[in-house]
């Protein structure tokens, strides 16, 4: 558990376990507890690291918007920081945003992605989830507090004073469009798709995102050769909120991780 300088942030990380390397990235108004579940089942197979997003957790806040392109440079220069080229990167919701970020921004850092209710475009949230979106700002995180987020972030939190802050500055990130549908269909790292079936992304999104990746397009012959290097997994009973810390995902995850892909 320790601190990294890197583009101008104190980022906090901590490390659990031995093997190849595995980032974890966590959802907004969250820290790298929320893995706590499903921590020890990733590291009896993996040496991961769990870092604080910017303005999260134990990293403090600094004089710049919160931006998925900028937090995926804070997660390049952690994993350059460690020594670490080629890592696999695990990232839930805001933090898989942040993941698909960094394998476009740098690919040559990251072999391969995991990506946890995440869509590719603004526009893949359900239309009243964007509307809960765009309503975040101070005055939502005032109406938040003594909630589990933000106690957690009051017992972490290097300045707690910062959390009506934060809620700014995601509402300000999560009210911005963006769309990733040229630079994901041209993705090379091989990707899993995880959502819930009942997840705050509606199914066709998840089986456009699929697509890009060069599913679903054709049968995959007998021996399943002309299948893709990519992977698409919907779990049933599971919202947004509980698809994080299920068991499901780490017995997902570890095989799609270890194994030579075809």
């Amino acid at each position: 558990m320790s601190y990294a300088h890197v583009n101008g942030l104190r980022l906090w990380y901590e490390e659990h376990g031995d093997g190849p390397p595995l980032v974890l990235l966590h959802g907004g108004y969250g820290a790298a507890e929320l893995f706590a579940p499903i921590l020890p089942a990733l590291a009896h197979r993996r040496r991961v690291i769990a870092m604080d997003l910017q303005g999260h957790g134990r990293t403090a806040d600094v004089d710049r918007p919160l931006r998925y392109e900028s937090m995926a440079d804070d997660v390049a220069a952690l994993l350059r920081h460690l020594d670490l080229p080629g890592a696999q990167l695990l990232g839930y919701s805001l933090g898989g945003g942040v993941a698909l970020r960094t394998a476009i921004q740098h690919p040559d850092l990251v072999r391969r992605l995991v990506l946890v209710s995440t869509p590719f475009r603004r526009q893949g949230w359900y239309p009243e989830v964007l509307a809960a979106m765009s309503s975040q700002d101070e005055r939502a995180g005032e109406r938040m507090r003594g909630t589990p987020p933000h106690q957690l972030y009051t017992r972490i939190a290097p300045r707690p004073q910062d959390w009506p802050v934060l809620w700014a500055k995601t509402g300000d990130l999560l009210r911005r469009e963006y769309d990733w549908t040229p630079q994901v269909a041209a993705l090379a790292v091989p990707t899993l798709l995880v959502y819930a079936d009942a997840d705050a992304i509606p199914v066709a999104h998840m089986a456009e995102f699929y697509g890009l990746l060069g599913g679903g397009h054709r049968d995959p012959g007998g021996d399943g050769t002309a299948r893709p290097t990519s992977r698409l997994a919907v779990l049933p009973g599971l919202t947004h909120q509980d698809i994080p810390t299920t068991p499901l995902l780490p017995h997902l995850a570890l095989p799609f991780l270890t194994h030579q892909l075809h």
